[in-house]
């Protein structure tokens, strides 16, 4: 169950890595407003808020892809603790997305459903 749980975070900081990319960098470009649907002044007014959301997304990623290397390199507890911790926050977020944006919740189940996978896994992996 650990090796599902690692693929599975794996996949979860990708995703969150195109989120930073899509929010930080491409924030006004028409293919990610169409996504967001947000107009082009929408885009520019939030811009700058875009680019710091975007940087969390990146760091959590960050803070997850350490994790699935320690775990490879046998650091098992360093290892489950970042990978909670970034899997966990990503969790987390898209449950706030979807109490205070319900009109987003297909959004914040894609954005959380890596994460949700690799919680679970992770716990039963740790508990086995």
């Amino acid at each position: 169950m650990i090796i599902t749980a690692l693929v599975l975070a794996t996949l979860a900081a990708l995703l969150h890595v195109y989120i930073f990319f899509m929010e930080s960098l491409w924030w006004t470009t028409d293919k990610v407003r169409a996504t967001f649907g947000s107009t082009p002044e929408d885009a520019e007014a939030t811009k700058e808020m875009a680019f710091n959301q975007g940087f969390y997304n990146l760091f959590l990623a960050i803070a997850t892809l350490a994790g699935v290397v320690f775990h490879m390199a046998g650091e098992a507890t360093i290892g489950s603790t970042l990978i909670f911790t970034g899997t966990g926050s990503m969790l987390l977020a898209a449950l706030v997305l979807i109490i205070s944006s319900p009109s987003k919740a297909s959004a914040a189940i894609k954005q959380g459903i890596f994460p949700l996978l690799t919680v679970i896994a992770l716990i039963i992996g740790v508990a086995l």
